[in-house]
């Protein structure tokens, strides 16, 4: 029998599988000779801070080398269940039909804090070839 994991040891797990798939998927666009594309999501109110959100995103793929898709997603308010968020859930599509490898934002919250309805993305996302990635938190090692 074992132990259930605790919460933060399940998402740092997470975490390591997220890192996984988007190496996985990095690699395949190199492979292909593809400039990795990547399509920005943000979880603010229209506005100045939307507008740093996005900036903040675009110069930091272009600091890894990365195309940013001409069209970015939001969705607004404290952060709804996924299946109500529209900007998500288009971005998602668009990610799955080929126009991105990889939806960018600014941290994972942005996306859900349980565990589960996030192990589920990253494995809907996997599948289709598309990954998650975040700006660098002054926590993380430089890369």
């Amino acid at each position: 029998m074992t132990t259930p994991l605790s919460p933060q040891a399940r998402a740092a797990r997470l975490e390591v599988l997220r890192s996984e798939y988007m190496a996985q998927i990095i690699a395949a666009a190199a492979r292909h000779g593809d400039p990795v594309r990547v399509a920005p999501y943000v979880l603010t109110q229209p506005g100045t801070e939307r507008h740093a959100d996005l900036e903040l995103i675009e110069k930091y793929a272009a600091g890894r080398g990365w195309q940013v898709t001409r069209v970015t997603f939001a969705d607004v308010g404290q952060p709804p269940p996924l299946d109500q968020r529209l900007g998500f859930g288009a971005l998602c599509r668009l990610a799955a039909r080929g126009y991105a490898h990889g939806i960018l934002a600014i941290a994972r919250p942005a996306i859900t804090t349980d565990n589960e309805t996030y192990a589920q993305i990253l494995e809907h996302l996997h599948v289709r070839g598309v990954f998650l990635a975040y700006l660098p938190t002054e926590h993380d090692a430089p890369a």
